[in-house]
């Protein structure tokens, strides 16, 4: 107590005209003159700073053009010849999948799905670009084509003949029966269409022509 009784007895210093005038040349603002004087930052090169390595993704709008009902195209829609659909899901095993990656790829074929997974397009596309990687192979969603030709279980195998034209109906565009042929397994690409070829002759040249574009063979 007795050094608290000693402070506040003690008597503030005097702050004379001096003090307060040596405080403001201290601390005083800068002249325009002297601001001029003060070389100016180089401007940074934004073309200079390093670029991050991307890979171009999937296209969207291409991948979810059939999960819009009011502006669907089927998958088969612009094939000019015979049209090779695969539908899959991603509960199949990752390893059938790659498979049937690599096998559509050589034929020309198109991946199909129903849905997203998670609801979500791009929680699909990142899972669909880490499988397809490097490869060049269509891919659409297209909730409609598993109910146009009655999909139950994947992997699925849909041929469509050369010059099949659909026709409106309750699942927006229909096929008549002698237009495609199908078949459902857990079969590879080339099995499914030497099957089309032994059992559906009039089918049969376009799946052989088929199973010759994966041989990488001309005809």
């Amino acid at each position: 107590m007795a050094l608290a009784s000693a402070a506040l007895g003690q008597v503030p210093p005097t702050v004379t005209d001096a003090d307060i005038e040596r405080a403001r040349q201290s601390h005083r603002m800068p002249t325009d003159a002297e601001l001029a004087r003060v070389p100016l930052p180089a401007a940074p090169r934004v073309d200079a700073l390093p670029q991050p390595v991307t890979k171009a993704p999937i296209d969207l709008e291409v991948l979810a053009k059939g999960f819009d009902n009011d502006a669907a195209q089927p998958a088969f829609a612009a094939a000019a010849g015979p049209a090779l659909l695969v539908f899959v899901s991603f509960s199949m095993p990752e390893a059938t999948i790659g498979r049937l990656l690599d096998q559509a790829e050589r034929a020309g074929a198109t991946l199909v799905l129903r849905g997203l997974v998670n609801g979500s397009l791009r929680n699909t596309v990142e899972r669909m670009q880490r499988l397809i990687g490097e490869r060049r192979v269509a891919v659409q969603i297209d909730p409609q084509a598993f109910d146009r030709f009655s999909i139950v279980r994947t992997p699925s195998f849909v041929l469509l003949r050369s010059g099949a034209s659909a026709q409106p109906c309750s699942s927006g565009t229909c096929l008549a029966s002698d237009q495609f042929v199908m078949a459902a397994g857990d079969v590879s690409l080339d099995y499914a269409l030497s099957f089309f070829e032994r059992s559906a002759p009039a089918m049969a040249r376009d799946a052989s022509s088929l199973l010759q574009r994966m041989k990488g063979v001309s005809r």
